[in-house]
């Protein structure tokens, strides 16, 4: 394999006269850029060659997240002459390259209580994959952690905004932290083919582009949504299944779409969206029920997916048994995210039927200074989300 000069930094820095008194390494930039790779290489390498019968911590989101995107790739990532075994009950690996062994523990930083898993163990190491992920408390317990003589700390991740703790702590105060800075992009990476980096180009758009493609730390501003009438609003309903996305409101509206989805295309053919407040009254769970069953009309609608917070109205749909009703996916970023990437390809469109929905898209925007929307003009907003990341997942297209 071909490495770039950026990945040989990232995979020998440790042994390099001026790089190797460094107490950190931080990979930041484009996705596909060729980062986790050569870092988890260089982190493997390092860890051998100097230790031997020493204890190391590799951290993501989640041990799931680790060893999808890690685990599973070490043997096509070192090969011969390392021995990995996996001791999944323990959550950990052991690793022989000659006569020397390390034990290595996955530890997963999903939330605030994190920190408490790796509480009184002694590191020679760590390698942090997608740190910017994690909770700060998580992140400072596992490098506190590490008080073995010639420990090192290795982080990698795909950037954020400007004011996330990550960036403002460790990259911006890199010097500070005596740590060695990359920033990757994805001409960093020899290996990507160039048709699969357009279609990084072409998948992402707004702040997701910027962050993801060009590999800038920057703010969430402005609309959320490239929605443009001429290419997302249809006459046309596909040959399809359909299926209806509810957010649930009292007070506040209360919104559903029924979609069909087939020959590459999701269509929201229609909508039922109740303001409550502006109305001066709020319906019961019966009488919005009755509103899906209108929407539906005589559309054998294969499931119904619901705001998760919903507990009352998804369980009154069960009782009545006539939809099959599933609690939404409810990531809002990753969300946002997913919405954006199937309005840039065109999966998704909208009859002019959709006018909240189209209201909507023209007031969607960012609060400023966090990565998070107005909670405001939102309702056609979220039960869209819910469906594209419940029913169409990250699917190339829904067929």
């Amino acid at each position: 394999m071909t490495f770039s000069r950026k990945q040989m930094l990232a995979l020998t820095w440790w042994n390099r006269p001026g790089l190797k008194n460094y107490d950190a390494i931080i990979c930041d930039g484009a996705v596909r850029s060729g980062k986790t790779r050569s870092m988890v290489g260089g982190f493997f390498l390092w860890s051998m060659a100097v230790f031997d019968n020493q204890v190391f911590g590799i951290c993501g989101k989640s041990v799931s997240a680790l060893r999808r995107n890690i685990i599973l790739q070490l043997p096509t990532w070192l090969g011969p002459p390392f021995a990995v075994t996996e001791h999944r009950g323990e959550n950990k690996l052991t690793v022989r390259l000659g006569d020397r062994v390390n034990t290595y523990y996955l530890f997963g930083g999903q939330d605030e209580s994190s920190y408490m898993t790796v509480q009184g163990i002694t590191l020679a190491g760590v390698l942090l994959d997608e740190a910017a992920l994690m909770p700060r408390s998580f992140v400072e317990q596992v490098c506190a952690r590490c008080s073995v003589p010639g420990s090192k700390m290795w982080f990698n991740c795909n950037p954020a905004g400007p004011e996330h703790w990550f960036y403002k702590e460790w990259i911006c105060r890199a010097d500070k932290k005596n740590a060695l800075h990359l920033h990757f992009t994805m001409e960093d990476n020899p290996g990507l083919d160039s048709a699969i980096r357009q279609r990084y180009e072409r998948l992402y758009q707004g702040v997701f582009y910027d962050r993801y493609v060009r590999g800038i730390w920057c703010a969430a501003e402005g609309l959320i949504y490239d929605f443009r009438p001429e290419k997302h609003i249809t006459a046309s309903i596909p040959e399809g299944k359909y299926y209806i996305s509810v957010d649930y409101g009292t007070q506040n509206p209360f919104s559903a779409g029924l979609w069909c989805v087939g020959d590459g295309r999701a269509v929201r053919v229609r909508e039922y969206y109740y303001n409550g407040r502006e109305k001066g009254r709020s319906l019961t769970d019966e009488e919005y029920y009755r509103a899906i069953l209108r929407l539906a009309g005589d559309k054998p609608v294969q499931q119904i997916v619901v705001d998760p917070s919903a507990a009352s109205f998804i369980t009154l749909i069960r009782r009545y048994g006539h939809f099959s009703v599933r609690r939404a996916k409810n990531k809002v970023l990753p969300g946002i995210q997913t919405v954006a990437s199937f309005l840039e390809r065109g999966v998704l469109q909208f009859t002019e039927e959709c006018r909240d929905t189209i209201r909507e898209f023209s007031l969607y925007v960012w609060e400023e200074g966090k990565d998070a929307p107005v909670k405001e003009n939102d309702h056609a907003m979220d039960d869209i989300r819910y469906f594209c990341t419940t029913v169409l997942g990250r699917k190339a297209s829904p067929v």
